[in-house]
């Protein structure tokens, strides 16, 4: 005994792609952090070659803010914290705050 299934398919489903949503990674400025410590965190955490560190570091000490970076938002999250980690860990109040794009 054979039992006959309809089988049906959906040929135009429209599915609706969202790209996720980029955060800058913005570093900011204080009295105490020195500037070789920011361009090493940059060079580190943010793979910026040494000149391009620099520029960002320079942003942050005359505008007061610089993005080092812009990512997705769980990456830019754990780059801020790594970030603040290692400023912790050498007594640097360095801060970092994410923006959304």
């Amino acid at each position: 005994m054979s039992e006959k299934r309809d089988i049906k398919t959906i040929i135009d489903q429209e599915v609706e792609i969202v790209e996720p949503s980029l955060y800058h990674v913005i570093l900011l400025n204080d009295d105490y952090t020195t500037m070789e410590f920011v361009v090493s965190v940059i060079t580190d955490v943010f793979h910026l070659q040494a000149a391009q560190a620099s520029r960002v570091m320079m942003e942050v000490h005359t505008k007061g803010r610089g993005v080092a970076g812009t990512y997705t938002k769980d990456i830019a999250q754990t780059k801020a914290e790594i970030v603040m980690r290692m400023a912790f860990k050498r007594n640097f109040p360095l801060k970092c705050i994410l923006e959304e794009v």
